[in-house]
């Protein structure tokens, strides 16, 4: 009896390596597919595509295509603070690439491997940062 529950716990464990090998080749997969994407709508605007892979250092580029001032990398340490951060930031990356604001709530945030693929390798174009529009004109009064 020991050895037929032993025996049903070793295939149990063999189909669980397999599941769990499995999802990690999905989930690096799916990993691969973003940093393209980013890649691709950095270099768009003009920033090094490189950078998309380097944690903390993507967040400042992606700040300063967006027209951010670079402390608002702090932001992003905030629990739930950073939620709200990184929705302003979408949106103003939907509209540094003249995109409406749809696309940066459904497709930046919400589904962000799709919106940075459909920007990175789409026709959108960089138009510049959206942030700093305001801040220049309020500057110009």
């Amino acid at each position: 009896m020991f050895a037929t529950a032993l025996l049903w716990l070793q295939s149990d464990s063999a189909a669980a390596g397999l599941m769990g090998g499995g999802m990690m080749l999905f989930l690096l997969a799916i990993a691969v597919v973003a940093i393209a994407g980013i890649w691709k709508t950095f270099a768009k605007a003009g920033q090094p595509g490189w950078s998309a892979i380097i944690p903390i250092y993507n967040v400042y580029v992606m700040l300063k295509i967006v027209g951010r001032p670079a402390w608002w990398l702090v932001l992003f340490f905030i629990p739930l603070v950073n939620f709200v951060i990184a929705l302003i930031v979408a949106l103003d990356m939907a509209k540094s690439f003249g995109q409406t604001a749809v696309f940066g709530v459904v497709l930046l945030f919400f589904f962000g491997v799709i919106g940075y693929l459909i920007l990175g390798f789409g026709s959108a174009q960089y138009v510049g940062p959206a942030a700093a529009a305001p801040q220049a004109r309020a500057a110009a009064v």
